[in-house]
């Protein structure tokens, strides 16, 4: 790494033209991702009807996805450090293309399980590069342009990927149904690749950065394992087997933890860990992102099964929702300086609000709700959500040193998608597990995520007061 700032402080930076260029390249490239983290969440019911996959196979389409890229977004940040940006942006966007094919050929569940399991392993390389690529290509002075687009069209995009899935699933085009969304990735995944084959600066990396490849390993067994077993219970009426896979999976996070507490060059900082506010934030972030991330497939379900909306019609029941993330993101992002927790706690209760009042219309009118009811609480939970999405990961990094902010932010966008993956399988295994009809299979999982939202509020007061431009 240092190396790599020791280049970037002697060569001249891009024309602008090129400067630009490479911004969106990158930005393409975080789009694709962002994208094919959400197709799915529309998508899975179509999915699993047509390979015969039932409940496990929806429970799995999102959380292989994220758990890949939760577990390896930080090696691939290292790994970016040592071996060159360059290298591990092709070859991570080349591999996610092909990935892509494979999950739009995909002749049966495993198949197209262990392709979104590659898809989101080479996403992890990928993502972590962009940042450093730019920061190497504009000047200092700049940098805030480049860097304020990405809140804007990541915004857009989580409310393009379900709707772009819906409508080429209802199209059905060239007959190909869902399989379109996934192989259309091979034009606009090519496109990205040829630009960026063009356009990225050359780096020789640092081979003196080490990379804890055990670390790695043992968090990926360990979510695997707690994925299994909770799927494969909530599938089959948990026989031993998922027992054994969610303990195996409780052994292995022991080893995991052991292995932080003693590597030389450990995935998170102890610097870090020992920090109150920030594993404070870290725990929280977990909880809540994963609550809120079930609660988008529940809501998904209950549009599909249970009023009986097409897949276009179930994305656009959930653009309120995506667009109160947007416009609370946006609104909030000057006020995180100013109000550091309090904004956090603000957007819990605003979450649970929504979340509330989505449960009081299933529970009085079940399947019988109207879909224009559904948008103003469905409005308020992604204000909500928006709300606190960005406050509470930069309180949490409030009043660490500035040499751990790489390390911590690092392991904060690991630890989200993680969080992702396990409250797809939990909520939705809370979901399934439910009798009763989609209605009561829908309140029982809004009450679950309206309470785990409510007990995030108290937590609230353990992260630091102020985000980090308050505290340094």
């Amino acid at each position: 790494m240092t190396q790599i700032l020791h280049n970037t402080k002697e060569a001249a930076h891009p024309p602008a033209r090129i400067r630009w260029a490479l911004l969106a390249v990158v930005l393409a490239a975080d789009v694709l991702d962002l994208l094919d983290a959400t197709i799915t969440t529309i998508a899975a019911p179509t999915i699993a009807e047509d390979l015969h996959g039932g409940t496990s196979l929806v429970q799995w389409l999102g959380a292989s996805y994220a758990l890949a890229l939760g577990v390896l977004l930080v090696l691939g940040g290292r790994l970016g450090d040592k071996y060159g940006r360059r290298r591990l942006f092709l070859t991570g966007l080349a591999g996610f293309t092909a990935a892509s094919v494979a999950c739009g050929l995909a002749p049966d569940p495993r198949t197209l399980v262990a392709a979104r399991l590659v898809q989101g392993a080479f996403g992890a390389l990928v993502v972590p590069q962009g940042f450093g690529i730019l920061g190497a290509a504009w000047p200092r002075d700049q940098i805030g342009k480049a860097y304020s687009l990405f809140g804007p069209v990541m915004g857009l995009s989580a409310v393009g990927g379900p709707v772009l899935a819906g409508f080429l699933i209802d199209t059905d085009v060239a007959g190909l149904g869902w399989r379109a969304m996934f192989l259309i990735n091979l034009l606009l995944g090519g496109a990205a690749l040829a630009a960026a084959v063009r356009l990225l600066p050359r780096d020789s990396g640092d081979r003196n950065v080490t990379v804890d490849g055990p670390g790695s390993a043992l968090l990926a067994a360990t979510m695997l394992g707690l994925l299994s077993g909770l799927i494969d219970g909530s599938a089959h009426g948990w026989p031993l087997r998922s027992t054994a896979l969610t303990t195996a999976g409780l052994l292995l996070f022991a080893a995991f933890c052991h292995r932080q507490r003693t590597a030389a060059t450990p995935l998170i900082q102890p610097s870090l860990l020992h920090n109150r506010g920030f594993t404070s934030g870290l725990l929280t972030g977990v909880v809540f992102f994963a609550a809120v991330s079930g609660l988008l497939y529940v809501v998904s379900l209950f549009l599909q099964q249970g009023l009986g909306r097409s897949p276009a019609g179930a994305a656009l029941g959930l653009t309120p929702l995506s667009a109160g993330i947007v416009v609370a993101s946006i609104a909030c992002y000057r006020l995180i300086g100013t109000l550091g927790r309090r904004l956090t706690l603000a957007g819990f209760l605003i979450t649970s609000a929504g979340t509330g009042w989505l449960l009081a219309l299933v529970a009085s009118s079940g399947t019988g709700t109207a879909a224009w009811a559904l948008v103003p609480p469905l409005l308020v939970v992604g204000l909500g959500m928006g709300t606190c999405f960005g406050s509470l990961y930069d309180v949490t990094i409030g009043d660490i040193a500035p040499a751990e902010a790489g390390s911590a932010g690092g392991s904060l966008g690991a630890v989200q998608q993680l969080a992702n993956a396990i409250g797809a399988a939990a909520v939705t295994t809370l979901y399934f597990g439910t009798h009763g009809g989609e209605a009561h299979a829908t309140a029982v999982s809004l009450a679950a995520v309206t309470t785990v939202a409510l007990l995030c509020c108290p937590l609230v007061l353990l992260l630091p007061r102020k985000a980090q431009e308050e505290q340094h």
